[in-house]
Formats: structure tokens, sequence, C-alpha cells
């Protein structure tokens, strides 16, 4: 099987984070939101990993390379068309496919894909206000119909961004379909109208409902997901004697906490330094420097200096911010 993960987006969300890094390289919990997304994939029997890049790309390859060791190809979508456009950009692909968005993590039963199904699945999570997602319409166990927001409550089954099919020729067929008839949601095409194609044409999609689906593409989101990481398995903290840590918190090694109170749900990177500071519901990246401060639903840049002030900050790579 072959995977497909979408990383090209700009991640404006996220800013002043992603003017300096792609959007799947924002680091929670510990890890990069691309490398969460890649060891949940672990399980599966993947023959190709495809990564569609864009803005700022070289930095998605030199992170693959570097960290896995999957037969990898990198695709550049040099213009922001849609999902559907980023897809057929590998022309060439058959067999069973694998697509995940780059900017969520979900929990589910991943190994079941390695039998192979013959039937498309739409990963779908119940939500309370359908308004705000793409949702599937199930009829008679069968994906009937998929709605981009919907103004009208037809269903309560979210599009989570990872998307099966048995036979990727049939899907970059859908793709074209849409692209010669100029088939467009908001400017854009869309994997959504292509699935649509598919069923239209008699293909059998399932919806299958997952455990778990974290968004990592706002700040909000990403505290957010961080807290759940920190609380299903990735606290990680060494033992401090001049602070105080209250877990779950995830600290890596090289970082320097000192005559602080960490805690709870703060993850704090490599070379990072938090010093007479208090810090909760935070991530701190590496090579910060906190000091003299209370921070809390935070997200401190790489190498930012951040003194005497005490409120939320949303503060990119090495800015310096000092009160006092």
């Amino acid at each position: 099987m072959r995977v497909m993960i979408l990383t090209a987006g700009l991640g404006t969300r996220l800013r002043p984070h992603t003017f300096v890094r792609p959007k799947p390289l924002v680091s929670v919990a510990g890890k990069t939101v691309l490398a969460h997304i890649i060891d949940y994939l672990a399980p599966l029997q993947i023959d190709e990993l495809i990564c569609v890049v864009g803005y700022l790309g070289n930095q998605i390859e030199e992170f693959m390379r570097a960290n896995y060791s999957y037969p990898m190809r990198f695709l550049e979508q040099k213009v922001m068309r849609g999902q559907a456009d980023a897809i057929a950009l590998a022309r060439d692909l058959t067999g069973p496919l694998l697509v995940v968005f780059g900017d969520g993590l979900l929990e589910f039963d991943i190994e079941h894909l390695n039998k192979h199904p013959e039937y498309g699945i739409i990963y779908c999570k119940e939500v309370d206000d359908p308004r705000r997602f793409g949702v599937v319409v199930v009829e008679n166990g069968r994906i009937a119909r998929l709605v981009e927001k919907p103004s009208e409550p037809i269903s309560n089954l979210a599009v989570a961004g990872f998307y099966y099919v048995p036979e990727a020729s049939r899907l970059l067929s859908a793709i074209d379909y849409i692209m010669e008839h100029n088939i467009q949601t908001k400017g854009e095409f869309y994997l959504a109208d292509a699935l649509q194609v598919m069923i239209d044409r008699g293909e059998e999609l399932r919806a299958e409902t997952v455990r778990v689906w974290r968004d990592c593409g706002t700040i909000e989101s990403l505290l957010d997901t961080n807290r759940y990481l920190l609380e299903n398995g990735h606290n990680r903290a060494a033992e401090y004697p001049n602070a105080v840590i209250i877990p779950p918190v995830n600290i890596a090694p090289t970082a320097v906490i000192e005559q602080a109170v960490v805690g709870p749900y703060v993850s704090i990177a490599d070379g990072a330094v938090v010093r007479q500071a208090i810090v909760r519901d935070s991530i701190i990246n590496a090579g910060a420097q906190i000091q003299s401060v209370i921070l809390n639903r935070s997200l401190i840049g790489d190498r930012a200096y951040v003194s005497g002030v005490s409120q939320e900050l949303n503060v990119g790579d090495l800015s310096d911010i000092r009160f006092g």
C-alpha cells in the first residue's frame, strides 16, 4: 500500500511559527506533528511514502530523510489549487492508497488496512456542530453524499482527513473528471468532489468512526492537542532539584529548569531554559529562554527570549520580549 501525506498548505492560522517552517513541522508534545502522524502509521505495510510539499517543502524532505527509511518521494505543488490537485501530481499511482492530511492526529483500527479492503473508507468523527466541517451522509451502510460545511444538520459525521481507496487509479480518474469539468469548491479542487464522482460511478465507500481526532491547525487546537498527548503516553521528565514539576509534561533531556514551577500540560524542547518562572499549559520550543515570567496557554518559538511578562503569548522564532 502507498501512503500520500498532503503537507503543502501555508498554515496561516499558525503564524508566526509557519513563517519559518511548514505546518507539519510545528512541535507538539515533544515531536513534530508530522512525526506523530508517521509514527502512528508504523503498523502499516507501506510500499512507498509520498509527500506533497509546497512552501518550505525542502524542510519536509530533509526531516523525512533524516528520520525515516521508507521508500519515499516528494512532489511539489507549486500553486495551491486544492487537495485533489495535490493528489493528481502522482499520476502513476495504482493499487491501495491511503491519503492523509498533514495537520491532524487520529486514532483508529489502523492495522485493518493491512487486509486491503475492497471498498473505500472515509474516516469520520461524530461532532456536535457539523456546520464547520465536511460531512458524509450514509445510506444503507454506504456513503451516499459528501457535503462541505452544511447549513442544515444533515449528518453529524465529520470527515477527519484520512481516506483509503482500494484502487488509486479510479480516484485519479475521478480527479481528472472534476478538473476537466472545472468542478471547484471555494476556488479549489476538493478531494470531496472527486470522491462524490466515485460514488456516483458506483464505487463503494464506507464511513468508519475514529476513536480520536485532534486538530493541529490553530494555536488553540495545537495547545489542546498538546494537553491530550501529554495525558496519553507522552509524559516525560527527569528530576529537577531546584524546580517543581507538575505532570503531565514533556521536557527534553537538554532543557534547563531552575527555580521554576512547570506544569501541568507543558512541553519544553531541547536546549530551552526556564528560570524563575511559572509555566503551565504551554509549548516552549528549542533553545527558547524563559525568565521571570508567568506563562499560561502560550506557544513560544525556537530561540525566542521572553522575560518579565505574565500573560498568554504567541511568540515566533528568535523574538525578544522583555518587560520591566
